[in-house]
């Protein structure tokens, strides 16, 4: 069943050309209303009550889902055709019809997980956290940690106890707090009451903490920490948020799985050696740890900022709320619908659902909105949208990039992606927009680009590295091989060919399979395209013989092994076997030929020179054959037991 758009004009505010729209996006639209929310509130009932729809307004869309449970249907689809097209510039009519084809695709939903919070709250401060206790009481299993045993209240609604904080770990249900110096109240007794002794390192848990001591932050970005909430305790409206949202966080809650770890993929370490750390470098939470030759993801803790999944470079990290897949799908949608409905000169403007939201709404309800040709594409993890996902939206079709920042986004990350995809695409393509208002946003909007990307389009399918190899070879179509900025995840490795030994240690660590051997002949051999440049083969070679250069080969030649150093191999003195190298077995019996116990003798040396079942036959037919024993001795009988009770 095709899905139908709802359309309204918003009392005659934006133009809305249904035909257009409907003949572009490939939806059955309804007729163009004026006032859906308003006076013709029926109206709207009835054409929710046909299910399967669209209403062209986000504005009002808690009052039209709360229509749709009136008429007994499944809530409709939102799209925000006004403050992203129609309190536009120009020709609008194209992007509302790619704004509307994105709007009814099928994405997949996000998994998520069950975190059950019981109520149970620790508030960390001094006369702060007394008052903030005294109000949550009633609501929440409260204990006050205080510093000073002089601020303890009589007051036994809730717990109080003494002590210092010293480590606390874990997310909302399931906290863990580790206390030194602890010490509980004793509540018997007449007068102030009386504490335990000390005690160092107790271990406690709770589902929320409320952090009033006015101290540095528990945790790194504190403000991504479910269940972690922190004021200034000398700022009465923001403890009193604070308490209000602590008093929320009972029942049971979604978590969100962000992201996706795929262990056999990672290439952290291996062998106890060092090699990749990108995630853990970007992770602004810590929810990534090193888990031995892999990481590890800590579900609870994962703000889902993305950051890890656009720094990764093997894949073994991706982003699953959703897949990155539908990023590339929801673009491709948005440019081919706009090319067909007779759009041009397109440019992708990315943004999260909060700040960037807010901001297009306001330069459309105040300002001279989004001009026609400027394509909102909202995603909710903004540091995930890296070189990958820039360079599949130049080659799907969009001529610019622009990815509006937020305050919390991580900008290290998003910069770095941002100069690797200027590596490949050229710096005119893609800008990074942080304007101090909506005003100063449409500004840099309507400002000229510059030279923007011209390419045929291409359908953006794979993995995230062969999606950036797909549009590199769509935009530099000439290109060979494009030199990258160093610490780029694709380039080639560079042996010195005079310290190599062919120890093949770089071989047997590799984690993608990039550097080979020949089981035949030494040699060392290497394949572009799997590279990583993660940087083991560099941190175990012994003879520092390896070194990295970034770049991207475009040709087909990256796809082979290639032979980087080879020699000549050494055969065997016995049999004419072909073993080792030939350079190092001369070396190896320059060094221990008649001065190392073991082959002092000739016939002793001439065993270096010998392949493994050669030496093997010398030794044991050797005088002093290792692999010797002395007679064995006879079996004893019957008759030896008894002789030798005989003796005796």
């Amino acid at each position: 069943m095709t899905k139908r758009l709802i359309l309204c004009d918003c009392l005659g505010s934006q133009t809305l050309d249904a035909d257009a729209i409907s003949n572009g996006s490939g939806l059955a639209c309804t007729k163009v209303y004026s006032g859906l929310c308003t006076h013709q509130l029926d109206d709207a009932a009835k054409e929710i009550a046909t299910g399967d729809s669209i209403v062209a307004c986000q504005q009002e869309q808690q009052r039209f889902e709360q229509l749709a449970e009136e008429v007994g249907v499944d809530s409709p689809g939102f799209v925000d055709l006004r403050d992203r097209a129609g309190w536009g510039t120009g020709n609008t009519a194209p992007k509302m019809a790619a704004l509307a084809a994105e709007a009814a695709m099928t994405l997949p939903i996000g998994k998520s997980l069950d975190v059950i919070s019981e109520g149970t709250c620790l508030i960390i401060g001094g006369d702060a956290a007394l008052q903030a206790a005294a109000d949550l009481c009633e609501t929440l299993a409260v204990t006050v940690l205080l510093t000073s045993a002089d601020d303890v209240p009589i007051d036994r609604r809730f717990d109080c106890v003494v002590g210092t904080l010293r480590q606390a770990s874990g997310a909302l249900g399931g906290f863990s707090v580790k206390i030194d110096a602890l010490q509980q109240l004793i509540p018997g007794g007449r007068g102030s009451f009386t504490l335990t002794e000390r005690q160092n390192g107790a271990v406690s848990e709770c589902d929320i903490l409320l952090d009033l001591s006015g101290n540095t932050a528990l945790f790194s970005a504190p403000e991504k920490r479910e269940g972690y909430l922190r004021a200034d305790p000398t700022y009465p409206p923001a403890v009193a948020k604070a308490v209000f949202q602590a008093a929320q966080l009972v029942g049971t809650f979604e978590k969100p799985l962000y992201v996706r770890l795929e262990e056999s993929l990672c290439a952290h370490s291996r062998a106890e050696q060092p090699a990749c750390s990108n995630c853990l470098n970007v992770c602004p939470t810590g929810a990534i740890t090193s888990a031995g030759e892999h990481v590890a993801i800590d579900p609870m803790i994962c703000a889902g900022c993305g950051s890890c999944s656009a720094a990764c470079p093997s894949g073994a990290i991706a982003y699953d709320a959703p897949p990155v897949d539908s990023i590339f799908a929801r673009m491709n949608t948005l440019a081919s619908t706009y090319r067909k409905a007779g759009g041009k000169d397109a440019s992708l403007l990315v943004h999260d659902g909060t700040h960037g939201r807010e901001m297009i709404a306001l330069a459309a309800r105040f300002g001279r909105g989004l001009p026609a040709n400027a394509i909102p594409l909202e995603v909710d993890a903004l540091s995930g949208f890296g070189h990958a996902e820039m360079l599949a939206a130049l080659a799907c079709g969009f001529g610019h990039v622009d990815v509006l920042l937020s305050p919390k986004t991580e900008r290290d990350v998003i910069t770095s992606q941002m100069a690797l995809a200027h590596a490949i695409a050229g710096a005119a393509a893609i800008d990074l927009l942080d304007p101090a208002d909506p005003d100063a946003l449409c500004d840099l909007l309507y400002a000229p680009t510059g030279a923007t990307v011209d390419c045929a389009p291409v359908l953006p399918m794979g993995s995230r590295r062969q999606v950036t190899r797909l549009a590199a070879k769509t935009l530099q179509p000439d290109a060979s091989v494009i030199a990258l900025p160093e610490h780029a995840p694709y380039g080639a490795v560079v042996v010195d060919t005079d310290a190599c030994t062919l120890c093949l240690s770089c071989v047997s660590l590799c984690p993608s399979g990039a550097l080979g051997d020949n089981p035949d002949l030494p040699q060392l051999r290497f394949q572009e395209d799997a590279c990583l440049q993660c940087g083991l083969c560099t941190n175990i070679c012994p003879e520092n013989a390896i070194s990295l250069q970034p770049q991207l080969d475009l040709t087909d030649a990256a796809f082979t092994q290639r032979v980087v150093h080879e020699e000549e191999p050494f055969a065997c003195i016995s049999c004419g076997s072909l073993f080792g190298v030939k350079s190092t077995v001369e070396k190896i019996t320059e060094k221990l030929a008649g001065t190392h116990p073991m082959f002092a003798t000739s016939d002793a040396a001439k065993m270096i020179q010998m392949c493994d079942n050669c030496r093997i036959q010398a030794q044991y037919h050797s005088e002093n054959n290792p692999f010797q024993s002395g007679e064995r001795p006879r079996p004893r009988t019957t008759d030896d037991y008894l002789s030798k009770r005989r003796d005796h």
